[in-house]
């Protein structure tokens, strides 16, 4: 192909040592480059392939190129309160009413500097996309949603928001306190209102809002219906927490008198619009059953372990034809937001869980990229280099000690060893991280606010 005729284009990576494309033919290129023009992969050339021009250049030299990370789950607000002693040691429910009464101090302060912070640090692990599951929402503490919107547009991250909800409160048998939580109609016009103000259907969007209704456990079952026929109405997505540990299990056989899944049926909810959260418990038939409902499952391996929920039968729910992604979830619980870390983990647990052969970097790589994608409504969109997907690229150095001798395979290479953050990431054909370092110059200031906002919530300076 012959470029010196053209204008020059955006942006090239180039002088990559391997190129994995995940895209529908599974690509791999040894040596090459990707040239970026109005946010969009414009071409993708190999090293016999002349470079064409362009008005910036990133370097992949001794590097594995893959799509951006897609990270589908994650409550970015919890990390202000991560790694929070008396909650290190407890299982999911005792963990939630534990950190609740801590959460309620939330504020749009809070959640616009925590985003920005939490989005940074998955942007430093090549993570390009990432939804966020707000279900949090104190009396008075302002519009959250909008706080987080605006922090992941002015860092340039691609974001999925979802606006969350809870309408039972301790008094009605749920888990969160009266002042969290709201009822039904008010939940629904704020989350119309939501999507006719952020969410954006053209292709390419850097914002998008689904619908989030937290947990059969903090709803109620007529939110849930209801939730799913707003869904549909406005054409967004669905998204919950779901069959995430025995507690789980228990609870919903104790309050609706069926298992998560068929609760999940009765109420709309089994379409190809829903993603769920964890999906740790679900036995062989509903594995049959979610893929033929076209769902995706988010796989959060690092909160599951913490929370010692269980091993999702990843390997079995991508074979049945789920669509199965990667989240990071909640700082909380899973206190480390690394796609890379998450990535691994759902490697190393494939292999416990479905044998050696079962889990490999390919498997991974593609649950956090086109899995990713699928829960998202984004495949051929985000998730893959190919010419016309947007150009969200994460650059991997497979230099020094850790990658010593691994020369055989980059994708393997890339995440048996390590560990390892980006050496750069592209969002929209814009670098977010530079050779491991966020470029946005704010920072250092808002990781300020956010210890000032982290003492305030965690009431450490009450003990002064």
């Amino acid at each position: 192909m012959s470029h010196a005729d053209s204008n020059p284009v955006d942006l090239v990576v180039r002088n990559a040592m391997h190129i994995a494309t995940v895209d529908g033919a599974r690509r791999e290129i040894s040596g090459g480059w990707i040239a970026v023009d109005g946010g969009r992969v414009s071409a993708i050339g190999t090293s016999a392939d002349p470079v064409p021009p362009a008005r910036e250049y990133v370097d992949a030299t001794d590097c594995l190129v893959t799509p951006g990370l897609v990270n589908t789950h994650h409550h970015i607000y919890q990390n202000l309160t991560r790694a929070f002693p008396p909650m290190t040691d407890k299982p999911l429910f005792g963990w939630l009413q534990s950190l609740y009464p801590l959460w309620r101090a939330i504020d749009e302060e809070a959640v616009h500097v925590s985003a920005f912070v939490g989005l940074a640090e998955l942007a430093l692990s090549g993570c390009t996309t990432s939804t966020d599951h707000l279900y949090l929402h104190p009396h008075g503490a302002g519009d959250l949603l909008t706080a987080e919107i605006e922090a992941a547009r002015d860092l340039g991250m691609r974001f999925h928001p979802t606006r969350g909800s809870m309408s039972l409160s301790e008094k009605d048998g749920g888990l969160p306190p009266d002042d969290v939580v709201a009822d039904d109609d008010e939940i629904l016009a704020a989350s119309e209102e939501a999507v006719k103000r952020h969410h954006d259907r053209s292709f390419g969007a850097m914002t998008r809002v689904a619908l989030a209704p937290c947990s059969p456990f903090s709803v109620t079952e007529q939110l849930m219906v209801r939730s799913a026929e707003l869904a549909e109405k406005l054409d967004v997505r669905l998204h919950t927490h779901f069959a995430e540990n025995a507690e789980d299990d228990d609870f919903s056989i104790a309050t609706f008198g069926c298992r998560p899944m068929e609760y999940l049926e009765r109420t709309g909810w089994c379409s190809s619009r829903t993603w769920v959260a964890h999906c740790v418990m679900p036995n062989h038939d509903e594995v049959h059953r979610l893929g033929a409902a076209g769902i995706g499952v988010a796989h959060c391996p690092s909160s599951n372990l913490i929370l010692a929920s269980g091993i999702s039968p990843v390997v079995d729910l991508r074979a049945a034809g789920v669509k199965v992604g990667l989240g990071v979830d909640g700082s909380s619980s899973a206190d480390s937001a690394s796609m890379w870390l998450e990535a691994r983990q759902a490697m190393l647990l494939a292999k416990l869980r479905n044998g050696a052969h079962a889990g490999t970097a390919r498997m991974a790589l593609e649950v956090a990229t086109i899995g990713g994608a699928g829960c998202l409504g984004r495949e051929g969109e985000i998730g893959e280099l190919s010419v016309g997907a947007v150009a969200d690229i994460a650059v991997w150095s497979l230099t020094g000690p850790s990658f010593a001798g691994a020369i055989a395979d980059p994708v393997e290479a890339w995440l048996r060893c390590g560990p390892t953050g980006a050496r750069h990431t592209i969002v929209n054909g814009r670098v977010v991280v530079r050779d491991g370092r966020i470029t946005h110059p704010a920072l250092d200031e808002m990781l300020a606010n956010h210890a000032r906002i982290s003492r305030r919530i965690q009431k450490l300076d009450d003990a002064r």
